[in-house]
């Protein structure tokens, strides 16, 4: 019995930490600019997983 426990916590453990897949990772880059017509700032927010990565820019 103890085995099977310790086994079984040896697995969620394994899985919780990403060592089953590629993690889902967060990504978040911003910028400033300054030009003659004035300052813009600007960036964008994604999500990256594998070869999928998923961007939002503002």
């Amino acid at each position: 019995m103890r085995r099977w426990f310790l086994g079984l916590m040896g697995l969620v453990a394994l899985a919780s930490c990403g060592v089953d897949g590629e993690p889902v990772r967060p990504a978040l880059n911003a910028g400033v600019g300054i030009s003659t017509s004035g300052v813009h700032a600007g960036g964008s927010v994604g999500v990256n997983k594998g070869p999928l990565n998923l961007t939002l820019g503002f």
